[in-house]
């Protein structure tokens, strides 16, 4: 089966890398970005893959709504949704405005989720579903949530997402899991970080195309089990 894979901010960093990765193994890809013609240009260097741009911005509710229904009525049920886009904040709890923290959600939690709802209705009629939520260990109890709070209470809140629609869901072969790349040399992991790009999408990758005995609703990094 030729899976039709959903990546959220696909034109650049690790979704990028994402967005080659699932190319490579034989599957259609719909490369998710904010600008139509960003993904256009992400997309020149990737050479015989099956990679469509799909213009979603998750701040705008009825454009990525509409978006994500045209996508599904041209490209056909989406088989596996990644949920990569995202934002940082860097301002303490002393600096860090309403706004920011409203768009930390809206990125990280409500976006995703109403994309999971356009979604997962079809991947349990099918018993066929793969989504993968990109959290990090800011977002982690289990590592002290060291991150700033914008980020870090969004990425919990992903976590307690992934978590509770896992434990919801009445189908076998649907499978919700979360996981952190690591820390990656990005635009936002900034110059200093140890992994690549492509080494911070394997585990999405990985995830995205997980047998029907894999885990669901656990949380990894590197592959390797880590905890909330």
């Amino acid at each position: 089966m030729t899976s039709t894979v959903l990546v959220t901010g696909g034109n650049r960093g690790i979704g990028l890398e994402m967005v080659k990765g699932f190319a490579k193994q034989g599957c259609k890809v719909l490369l998710g970005c904010r600008e139509e013609d960003d993904g256009l240009k992400a997309k020149e260097d990737v050479v015989g893959a099956d990679i469509q741009v799909i213009e979603i911005d998750l701040n705008d509710k009825q454009s990525l709504q509409d978006n994500v229904v045209r996508a599904q009525a041209v490209f056909g049920d989406i088989d596996v949704l990644v949920n990569n886009a995202g934002v940082l904040c860097e301002d303490n709890w002393e600096r860090v405005s309403d706004d920011a923290l409203k768009e930390a959600m809206q990125v990280h939690v409500h976006g995703p989720m109403a994309i999971i709802r356009h979604v997962l209705p079809a991947m349990i009629e099918r018993n066929y579903g793969r989504i993968v939520n990109v959290s990090s260990g800011w977002g982690a109890f289990s590592e002290g949530m060291e991150g700033p709070p914008a980020y870090a209470l969004s990425k919990a809140a992903m976590n307690a997402l992934t978590l509770h629609l896992a434990r919801k869901i009445d189908a076998d072969n649907v499978k919700i899991n979360a996981m952190s790349p690591g820390w990656v040399h990005t635009r936002m992991g900034g110059s200093d970080a140890p992994l690549t790009p492509e080494e911070g999408a394997e585990t999405a990758i990985w995830l995205g195309l997980l047998d029907e005995d894999g885990p669901t609703g656990k949380f990894f990094r590197d592959k390797q089990l880590i905890e909330w």
